[in-house]
C-alpha cells in the first residue's frame, strides 16, 4: 500500500513537534510493515525512509498528491479534500459545534466520545528515538509541557512539588513568564529548562522519579505521559480528558485534589520504573499505531466511512479551566 501522510509543518521538527514526530514515527513503521509512504509537507522537510513532495496551499492537493497513491491521511487542514481514499486525524481540541469529516480518526477514546465518536488510533512512540531507559532514579520528579499555556498548569506543578518537599524539573518553561499572566518563580528547587528535544530531553527524563501534570483542559492524547511512563516516570495528573484511560493505578495517580496528589509522590518508591516501562511497550509504540491505522485505511478504500454520521463536539466547555485544587 501507498500512503501519503499530508501535514503543515516542517519534518522533522526543528525542536519539540508532538505531531511531527507522531508523523515520522508512524510513517517509519509503515514502511518496516512493507508499505510506501509519502510525506505531503513544507519545503524544506526530509525523510531518510519517505518520499517528500511539498505542500503549496496556492496549488489545489489533488493536483500535489502522486497518482499512485492509494490513501491519504491528512493530518491538518487542507484546500480540497482529497478525491482518493482518505482520513483525518484530529490531534486538538476546538470549542465549537460544526460537522467533522465522516472519516476523521480521533486520539483517545475521551477525545472521540467529546464529539459523538467511537473511532480512535493511541498515538505511539518510536523507543528508538529514546534509547534504553536506565531506571536509576535521582531526586527529583518533571513536568514536561509548554508552560506558557495556562491549561497546562505549571503553577499547580510547582504548589505540588513544593507540598511535597521535593524538587521539579521543568521541562518546557522558563522561570520567569510575561507571556500569559505574569508568574515568577523564585523557589531554588524549581529548576527550568525551556524548550527541550532530543537527547537533552531524554536524559533529564531518564533521571526522574516521576511525572507531574496537573492539566486543566481535555488532554486529547498527551505524548509527554507516554514518554514519560517509558523512562519509568509513574503520572500523577489530574483526570482530564484522556488521563484515566491511559493511567491505570499501577502506573500513576489521578485526582483533581493537590493534597492528593501530594500524598501520592510522597510515596513514589511504590510504583516499580520497570512496570511503567513495560506498559508502554505493550499499549503504546508506533507499531501498534501503525497497526490500528491499517485497519483503518482498509476500511476507507472498501469505500467506507469511519464514522455513521459526522462527529461533532457534544458540548461546549463554559468553564476556562477545569476542576483542580
Amino acid at each position: 500500500m501507498h500512503i501519503a501522510i499530508v501535514h503543515n509543518a516542517i519534518i522533522p521538527a526543528p525542536k519539540y513537534g508532538g505531531t511531527e514526530r507522531v508523523i515520522l514515527w508512524l510513517g517509519k513503521q509503515l514502511v518496516a510493515l512493507g508499505h510506501q509512504v509519502t510525506y505531503i509537507v513544507p519545503e524544506g522537510s526530509s525523510c531518510s525512509f519517505g518520499n517528500i513532495v511539498h505542500l503549496n496551499n496556492a496549488i489545489p492537493l489533488n493536483r500535489i498528491i502522486p497518482e499512485n497513491v492509494d490513501v491519504v491521511h491528512i493530518h491538518c487542514g487542507v484546500n480540497e479534500l482529497p478525491l482518493k481514499p482518505y482520513l483525518v486525524t484530529l490531534h486538538g481540541n476546538t470549542n465549537e459545534v460544526y460537522d467533522i469529516d465522516k472519516n476523521t480518526v480521533f486520539v483517545s477514546k475521551n477525545h472521540a466520545s467529546r464529539f459523538g465518536s467511537e473511532v480512535y488510533v493511541h498515538n505511539g512512540i518510536d523507543p528508538e528515538d529514546y534509547g534504553k531507559p536506565s531506571f536509576d532514579k535521582k531526586k527529583y520528579i518533571h513536568f514536561l509541557g509548554d508552560a506558557a499555556w495556562r491549561v497546562k498548569n505549571v503553577k499547580g506543578a510547582i504548589s505540588i512539588a513544593s507540598k511535597a518537599k521535593i524538587p521539579l524539573h521543568v521541562l518546557g518553561g522558563v522561570r520567569f513568564n510575561f507571556n500569559q499572566g505574569v508568574r515568577l518563580t523564585f523557589n531554588p528547587k524549581i529548576h527550568f529548562h525551556g524548550m527541550v528535544g532530543g537527547e537533552k530531553k531524554n536524559k533529564l527524563l531518564d533521571a526522574s522519579q516521576g511525572f507531574l501534570f496537573p492539566i486543566r483542559w481535555h488532554e486529547p492524547f498527551g505524548i509527554a505521559i507516554i514518554e514519560s511512563l517509558y523512562f519509568g516516570c509513574p503520572v500523577f495528573a489530574t483526570p482530564h480528558g484522556s488521563l484515566p484511560e491511559l493511567v491505570p493505578v499501577e502506573v500513576g495517580c489521578l485526582s483533581s485534589k493537590s493534597e492528593i496528589l501530594v500524598r501520592a509522590i510522597k510515596h513514589l518508591n511504590e510504583y516499580d520504573p520497570k512496570v511503567c516501562h513495560n506498559y508502554v511497550m505493550e499499549h503504546f509504540t508506533s507499531k501498534q499505531m501503525a497497526q490500528s491505522y491499517l485497519k483503518l485505511y482498509e476500511k476507507v478504500l472498501n469505500g467506507l466511512s469511519l464514522n455513521s454520521v459526522h462527529p461533532k463536539l457534544i458540548e461546549v466547555q463554559t468553564k476556562k479551566f477545569l476542576d483542580f485544587d
